[in-house]
Parts: C-alpha cells; structure tokens; sequence
C-alpha cells in the first residue's frame, strides 16, 4: 500500500476513535460501538492478517464487556439497594424504550425514574425506593469507569495492531 494512503487510512481511523473515546464520556453516546466500527473498518480496509484477527477479537470482546457493564452493573446496584429483580429489568426495559422514542436522554431519566416508581409501589416507602435508585446510581458510575477502560483498552489495542503493520 502507498504510504500516503496508508497514512491516510490511519488518520481517517484515528480520527474516529477518537471521537469514539471522547464520546464514551457521554453516557447517551455509543462511543464503544464508533470505536468497534473504526477498529472493524480499519481491518477491512488493510486487511486481517494474524495478529489484526486476534486484536479484532479482543476488541470485539472489550466492546461487549463495556456495553454489558452498563447494564448488568446498574441492575446489580438497583438490586442491592433493595430493588426486586423484576422491578429492575422493567424499569432497564421502560429505560431502553425511552430511549428509542425520546434520545439521547429518554433512558438516562427514565431508568431511574420508573424504578423509583415501581419499586415506591411495591414497598409504599419512599425512603427505599430512594435506597434502590441512588443503588442503580453507584452501579451506574461503576459501570461509566468501566465503559471508559474498555473504551481506552480498545483504542490501544487498535494502536498496537497499526504498529505491528509497520
């Protein structure tokens, strides 16, 4: 490949993960996907030899991982807090759909809300439906550290897959 194209190729996937990176910072973004799509983009336009294939993989695994964290890792802190199983994932269902009809914040409100409501239902206490959601809060903030990691993990792999091409 001409080295001006090569250039260009990198520049052009850089660019996008770092706009994946940054916007892993917004918790309505989908900067892991933008980094997964760089990384899968990248690889199709070089081609996959052995190491690229074992880096595709681990990307791919990372991406998963930081999109899963957010959450499993909510829900874990919902429940913890006090709230049923069941009130959780509808109100990560009530969050997702929330989501679809009103982005980017629909679920960022909605998630914290319905479960506020459902759980203040079940119990009649708001003092513990207010437990369960500041749970989902700590959960959250935990998984946003973790998005963040697979998100730099991601890029760095990506790095050291350009520089083993060179």
């Amino acid at each position: 490949m001409e080295p001006w194209l090569d250039a260009t190729i990198f520049g052009i996937t850089l660019f996008f993960m770092l706009v994946g990176l940054l916007g892993t910072f917004l918790p309505f973004f989908p900067g892991l996907m933008v980094i997964w799509g760089s990384a899968l983009g990248y690889g199709i336009v070089v081609g996959f030899n052995t190491i690229g294939t074992i880096v595709m993989v681990l990307i791919t695994l990372l991406m998963l991982f930081g999109t899963l964290a957010d959450n499993i890792l909510l829900g874990a802190g919902a429940h913890k807090g006090g709230a049923a199983w069941w009130v959780v994932l509808i109100g990560m269902g009530i969050g997702f759909i929330a989501t679809l009809i009103f982005p980017p914040f629909g679920g960022v409100v909605a998630t914290p809300l319905s479960i506020f409501l459902i759980e203040y239902l079940r119990v009649k206490d708001v003092n513990k439906a207010v437990v369960s959601v500041k749970g989902a809060a700590v959960g959250w903030g935990i998984s946003y550290i973790a998005r963040i990691a697979s998100a730099f993990a991601m890029v760095v792999f990506w790095f050291a897959w350009v520089i083993t091409r060179s």
